[in-house]
């Protein structure tokens, strides 16, 4: 089964005391690149949830955002430090009188001075840690089946553009019949023309016939792009089947088909090369997203 390296997950999990959603999106790329998006309660677990990712989505850019709601909103709220903030007040206000500043947002200042306001940025306890991979797992399931759904609708096209190739290359086998006959008769034709039949060493032009009829044989050719193309979906229907290994597949692909254009001689059969280039084309473009 392929999968789509495009893919968007959501999932969110709580306990009764807090709440954590995670949002995964992901595009293409040859290599898997994580991009994290945590508050700062969260920031010990980038590593964990790194790894994780590592393991579980493989390749693709990767936006993770995480999200968290306390149901107690005073839980995780920053503190005042009341003493200090009544000391610094008290030496602003001294300050003011001796120079005269009685229009000074005091109050506003001793709010800014250091270590009156305290963030409580503790670390989440094991439980809260529990209800963060709940929702990162949850994500990565509903991710997971993005990116199934889409291969399924990629596998269909490639699929279909794969077989158009293999009955253009049965259109190749119809034509090409009368090819070398006519090649035949051509450079006999020619030759009878250039030194007259009675000139011929007919021994010699058979030689030379079979040598440049030879290198005009495409035989081979056609036998080795049916076999790339069977092969190509057989790997499509594999269990293990990954972009990288069609994409391999898709190149040799691309190398007998030009071949095959290059020896043809033939206009009919160049006509319908060119349009198995067209659909191989598709099929590179299309392996860009899949995983």
């Amino acid at each position: 089964m392929i999968k789509s390296m495009t893919g968007y997950g959501m999932g969110s999990h709580e306990n009764g005391r807090v709440k954590y959603t995670v949002e995964l999106k992901s595009l293409n790329s040859k290599f898997l690149e994580l991009s994290l998006r945590l508050p700062k309660v969260v920031s010990d677990r980038e590593l964990t949830l790194r790894t994780e990712a590592s393991k579980l989505i493989e390749r693709g850019k990767v936006n993770i955002t995480v999200s968290v709601e306390y149901v107690d909103q005073t839980a995780k709220a920053s503190t005042i430090n009341a003493a200090l903030l009544k000391q610094y007040y008290k030496q602003l206000q001294e300050i003011a009188q001796e120079i005269g500043e009685a229009n000074a947002s005091l109050f506003e200042m001793a709010l800014t001075m250091p270590e009156v306001v305290n963030a409580n940025e503790d670390a989440v306890d094991e439980e809260e840690g529990k209800v963060l991979m709940g929702a990162f797992y949850t994500a990565i399931a509903h991710f997971t089946k993005f990116r199934e759904d889409e291969g399924n609708v990629l596998k269909r096209d490639l699929e279909n553009r794969v077989h158009l190739i293999l009955s253009y290359l049965s259109q190749v086998e119809e034509v090409e019949g009368n090819r070398i006959p006519l090649i035949r008769e051509r450079l006999s034709h020619y030759l009878d023309e250039a030194v007259g039949k009675e000139n011929i060493d007919m021994n010699r032009f058979e030689q030379e016939i079979i040598y440049y009829i030879d290198k005009l044989d495409i035989t081979e050719e056609k036998v080795r792009l049916r076999s790339h193309c069977n092969y190509f979906i057989q790997a499509l229907n594999a269990s293990d089947s990954n972009g990288k290994k069609l994409g391999f597949i898709s190149q040799e692909m691309g190398r007998e088909i030009n071949t095959l254009g290059s020896k043809a001689n033939d206009a009919n059969i160049q006509q319908i090369v060119v349009r198995m280039k067209e659909e191989l084309e598709k099929v590179k473009e299309q392996l860009l997203n899949v995983l």
